[in-house]
Order: structure tokens, then sequence, then C-alpha cells
């Protein structure tokens, strides 16, 4: 009986995790993603009402590296309750044709927007800060973009770098030694 029950967890173990269900946009949809007027100073105002941070998603139709992301990182639950916990998810479609009125004022689509920040491939990932400059656009005001797929080690720490302020604090530990730190602290070899 106890082999039957160590097989079993072992069986459910390996699974992969659960993919995210595509839109009807061909873009992957988490439960922690929030869809909005795409006015990034009301989802910025909503975000900080809530006590989170606003953090643009972009994507595309078709993107293994989205597919992988939202395969093997995002469903991770410590991954999924920190994001869900802490950040304000507005998804983008680095080809589409949804408008969106950037922080100065400017509005444009979706793939216009891509072209005017210089995001060039997906997914990349913005995160903003509470507040943004008047005259700054988001790519200005970003403290930190993650540009591509990453294992979840990676993602887990540059949004907790992000959530931590990390990126204020005087002295040498930017991101990628923070990130070297946190894998010998979590000491399994690996970078995830």
């Amino acid at each position: 009986m106890i082999r039957l029950f160590a097989t079993l967890a072992a069986l459910v173990l390996a699974l992969p995790l659960a993919a995210a269900e595509l839109g009807d946009d061909g873009l992957h949809k988490t439960s922690w993603m929030r869809d909005t007027f795409k006015d990034l100073n009301e989802d910025l105002a909503e975000a900080n009402a809530e006590g989170k941070r606003l953090v643009l998603f972009f994507e595309q139709r078709g993107c293994i590296y989205c597919t992988k992301m939202h395969a093997e990182v995002f469903p991770r639950p410590e991954i999924a309750s920190f994001i869900e916990e802490n950040y304000f998810v507005v998804q983008l479609n680095l080809h589409g044709d949804l408008e969106v009125t950037d922080f100065d004022g400017e509005t444009l689509t979706e793939k216009q927007i891509a072209r005017k920040w210089n995001v060039m491939f997906t997914p990349t990932i913005l995160f903003l800060p509470e507040s943004v400059e008047d005259g700054r656009n988001a790519a200005e005001a970003a403290v930190a973009v993650m540009p591509g797929a990453f294992g979840a080690g990676t993602t887990l720490d540059m949004f907790t770098w992000v959530q931590e302020k990390r990126y204020e604090l005087d002295g040498d530990e930017d991101f990628q030694r923070y990130h070297a730190r946190r894998i010998q602290e979590r000491a399994n070899g690996g970078t995830d």
C-alpha cells in the first residue's frame, strides 16, 4: 500500500504543470491578469489603491517562450501566489490593435506602443514604480525590464527584487548579484 501511494505521488509530481488557457486573441490568460481599458495612469492608480505594483506583460500569439513561461513557471504555486498578491498585471499584445494610453498621454495601439517602447520580442515584462513623473512614458519610467523567458527561480527572484524595491538600495547588489546570492541561499546548485 505504501508503495502504491509513493508511486502515485511520484506520478503526480512528474506531470507537467497546467498551462494557462488561450484567449480569443491567442494569448495565455491567467486568473491574476487584469482586463482593463489600458489607460496606464488609471491602471497605476488602481494598482496603488490595492497596494500592488503595476506590471505590463507583452506577449504574442504563437510565442513558444510565452507558452514555456505559462506552462512551466507561472503555474507554480509559489510564483502564481506571489504575483497575485503583489502585482497588478496588464497584458499587452505585441501585434495588437487595442488602444493603450501611455503615462505621457499619448494613445497608440498595442503594436505602436511596443515600437515606441522598443519592445521587440516576447515575453517582455515591464515593472513600473508607484508614481511616474509627468511627461515620462512607461519604458522611461520602468524600474526593471525582464526581457524573455526565464526559469522559475530567476522569475521569482526578479518579481521579489522589484517588490522589495531593491533597485532603490545603495550598494553593489544589482539584480544579477541579488539573483546569484539567492541561488546560493537556495543551495540546490541550480539557477532555479
